[in-house]
């Protein structure tokens, strides 16, 4: 990853997640202040900045939050796999 600027590592983030599209990951997302959100989900929706995970709730409910390809380059975000426990993105690593 050493070789590859800001921009590619974000495009890849991004190829790498619409290959994924209908995946259930889990994610882990830090809120601050010492919150973390974790949850399962699918990946339902790639767009040029973000992407669309949705969360089934308690009592049939859904939810739907969307990330930006950054949070994952940040680390804010992790996302892994829900039946391996693997990372989406080894390379980064």
């Amino acid at each position: 990853m050493e070789s590859m600027n800001q921009l590619e590592v974000v495009g890849r983030i991004r190829s790498d997640l619409e290959n994924l599209t209908g995946t259930r990951v889990r994610l882990k997302a830090n809120m601050g202040r010492s919150k973390v959100f974790e949850r399962e989900a699918t990946l339902e929706q790639t767009h040029p900045s973000l992407f669309v995970l949705r969360i089934d709730e308690k009592r049939g409910r859904t939810a739907r939050v969307s990330y930006s390809y950054v949070d994952i380059l940040t680390g804010t975000v992790e996302l892994t796999h829900c039946e391996t426990g693997e990372c989406l993105f080894p390379w980064m690593n």
